[in-house]
């Protein structure tokens, strides 16, 4: 896979030592198991997969290389480059604006731009129209794009099956950057559609087998829906695509629930489901498969507590949040400062979208067993930070180098 050039500052030669002694021994990336960071009386379980993914990669090598070839001119980024306030503080610090908030809103108008500055796309992609309203301003939108190309993939096959006559039904967080950018592309191929999650996929089942009124339609799915969306014609051919930084496994089971509703309401077969319902198992990230199938191995790990590291606006790495507070008592932080002292953590909880003060986080039994893992767009220089700041409540610093030595060999 490529390699880019990410800025030394969010490397880490810690992490960098143990993800390449994993690859040497697995190859074929078949062992999901953590890496046990052996400290004696802290044991860090690090998950098999973590950290910068090749989208997010990607998304920094094209803003920092945009910056140092753009000297003198006005540089924006569309919104958020990724979901990450260290890297997006840092592009900030270098003379970058912001045009957008993460949900859209306009914080400077497109009518202050000229064709002299520069526009940097997110790794998110953007909407069409946006990219219109861009190239009317003499402004090429392709030419600092860092769309993800595992989203650009998602809107292709979107094209695809839409060619084919198929709706679009988007699983994704509605006000997301990507969710929208993915609609946008969808509805210009196709009548389509956003669901959050498996209840409203349930809810858009009873319009595909008519047991709801096609008139609420509009009001359960209002702001979501393309115009002249018409359910009682446009949910007949249906594919499923994802926002790919959602749980896959919440995907995939949309996508067999309202396949089976389709089965038994057109009384089909397996072999005969295409004709009305498309196959889009490939639109799912890699990276969002394997950080979540690592967290799932780990979880079988005998642990007192879990540490999860990224922006707290960052889908992938509430998801991960999400499958650990399943089995453990989790802790969800943007940096090694939140981790205050030895008894204090300034940790988010998602669900009520505050910031909250723990006391006696760290149980004081020996080994303390602790599970860490960190969401795509955190830089690994921040989980290493972590694991500084854990060993050092015990003494441990020196520790943590002569294991990085080791696992280097």
């Amino acid at each position: 896979m490529k390699t880019f050039n990410v800025p030394i500052i969010y490397r880490s030669p810690v992490i960098s030592a143990i993800k390449n002694r994993r690859r040497q021994q697995d190859k074929m990336k078949k062992d999901f198991s953590p890496t046990l960071l052996d400290l004696g009386p802290l044991h860090i379980y690090l998950s098999r997969h973590f950290g910068f993914c090749y989208g997010v990669e990607n998304a920094i090598e094209i803003s920092f290389r945009t910056v140092e070839e753009n000297p003198g001119k006005r540089i924006f980024l569309l919104s958020e480059m990724i979901h990450n306030p260290q890297v997006n503080a840092d592009l900030q610090e270098r003379g970058v604006r912001f045009l957008q908030d993460t949900y859209g809103k306009q914080l400077i108008p497109f009518s202050a731009l000229t064709a002299e500055d520069v526009v940097i796309i997110p790794a998110f992609g953007t909407t069409l129209d946006v990219e219109s309203t861009l190239n009317s301003l003499g402004i090429p939108t392709e030419k600092y794009n860092t769309t993800c190309p595992f989203v650009e993939k998602v809107w292709n096959r979107s094209e695809q099956i839409a060619r084919k006559g198929y709706s679009i039904v988007i699983h994704g967080k509605p006000k997301h950057e990507e969710t929208r950018a993915t609609f946008s592309h969808a509805a210009d191929n196709a009548p389509s559609v956003v669901i959050n999650d498996m209840q409203e996929a349930v809810r858009l089942a009873e319009y595909i087998t008519g047991k709801k009124n096609a008139d609420s339609f509009y009001t359960d799915f209002a702001g979501r829906y393309s115009v002249g969306f018409d359910p009682v014609k446009d949910l007949q051919r249906i594919g499923v695509v994802n926002q790919t930084t959602q749980l896959a496994t919440d995907t995939q089971a949309i996508a067999d629930y309202l396949r089976q509703t389709i089965i038994e309401h057109y009384g089909l077969m397996d072999s005969t489901v295409e004709t009305r319902f498309a196959d889009t198992r490939d639109t799912l990230c890699y990276a969002t498969n394997d950080n979540q199938t690592a967290m799932v191995q780990m979880l079988n790990t005998p642990a007192d507590l879990a540490i999860v590291v990224g922006g707290y606006n960052s889908s992938n790495t509430t998801h991960l949040v999400e499958l650990c507070e399943e089995k453990l008592l989790t802790y969800f932080i943007n940096s090694e400062e939140k981790l205050v002292t030895e008894r204090n953590i300034l940790h988010y909880n998602y669900h009520t979208k505050q910031e909250e003060l723990s006391t006696d986080y760290l149980p004081s039994q020996q080994p303390l067993r602790i599970l860490l893992t960190s969401g795509a767009s955190c830089p690994d220089a921040l989980v290493e930070g972590v694991i500084r700041r854990l060993a050092s409540f015990y003494g441990l610093e020196d520790r943590v180098d002569a294991l990085a030595a080791e696992m280097a060999g």
